[in-house]
């Protein structure tokens, strides 16, 4: 196995999940996106870190990176923390239901993995990134800062998130719809096991305000699927309600239900001009790593 082959297999959630650290999870993530895309669909989208940005007519001479122009041959000046041009906030879901797998990561571990690895990039393309923690309230809040050491106090509230309490999506939506004045980046990460029509309310009060959203709605493959081969007594993660069923006798109603949870929420956020982006839990990172840069380039990154 070569170097790059290395680094992409940080793109895997279960390779992801056996990493020491949360830092070390981000930075691998993301430099096996980097390294991994000219081998995908998506070969030629580029990922420019905002270290430095072409030189403009009026910038300053001194300002120059030199260095860089004795390698490229081109002008580039450094870029400043107060040339930020997008706040991106992240809204993760820790209730109860985000604690399921039927494989080796939780839904709550992978939606995790995934913010940090966005907030790594973020901080690198020099964005500023805040992290909403949630439940039936709001139990973790860092507004968006762009500094590089800003990261680890994030990488901190990740490292020790465990799973809370019941969902309560449309009052924590609402919440932070009034409490966020400036226009940015809303990513919502969550399974989205709520009254679909409150939380479509909750997302369109964002959109009302003029934010761009990203939803990415995170299943396990049992969830969507239900392949499961004997008899369960199935336990509601939020109420402790038990049911003793045969899975075989209600997988076809049951993928049918499912379908139609999905496609209302795929139809209500395209009419609202949200993305939805459906995730199961044993994907690869990298899908959802470019539909963020896609949305970023979209609104003038």
């Amino acid at each position: 196995m070569n170097e790059k082959d290395n680094y992409l297999k940080y793109l895997k959630p279960e390779v992801v999940s056996r990493l020491s650290s949360m830092e070390l999870r981000a930075r691998l993530v993301v430099e096996g996106f980097i390294t991994g895309l000219h081998r995908s669909p998506y070969h030629g989208f580029s990922v420019e870190f905002a270290e430095h940005r072409p030189y403009m007519a009026g910038d300053e001479i001194k300002h120059v990176d030199w260095k860089v122009y004795a390698k490229t041959d081109r002008y580039y000046v450094k870029q400043f923390e107060e040339e930020t041009n997008l706040k991106s906030y992240i809204l993760l879901d820790s209730s109860a239901s985000m604690g399921y797998s039927s494989h080796s990561v939780t839904k709550l571990e992978y939606a995790s993995y995934l913010a940090s690895a966005l907030s790594y990039l973020m901080l690198k393309q020099r964005d500023a990134v805040g992290l909403l923690l949630f439940d039936e309230k709001v139990r973790k809040y860092l507004p968006p800062r762009s500094m590089n050491s800003y990261l680890f106090q994030i990488l901190i509230e990740l490292e020790k998130l465990k799973c809370g309490n019941k969902t309560r999506l449309d009052l924590i939506l609402h919440e932070m719809a009034d409490r966020v004045k400036r226009r940015g980046l809303v990513i919502l990460m969550s399974d989205l096991l709520d009254d679909p029509e409150k939380v479509l309310t909750g997302l369109k009060h964002f959109r009302h305000r003029n934010h761009e959203i990203i939803v990415f709605h995170i299943l396990d493959p049992f969830e969507i699927g239900f392949d499961f081969r004997q008899d369960y007594i199935f336990e509601d993660m939020e109420t402790n309600e038990k049911i003793n069923t045969q899975p075989w006798h209600i997988r076809r109603d049951y993928r049918q239900r499912v379908q139609s949870f999905i496609d209302y929420y795929k139809r209500g956020c395209r009419e609202n001009r949200i993305d939805y982006v459906l995730i199961d839990t044993s994907q690869n990172f990298d899908r959802v790593l470019v539909e963020y840069l896609i949305k970023r380039k979209r609104i003038g990154g």
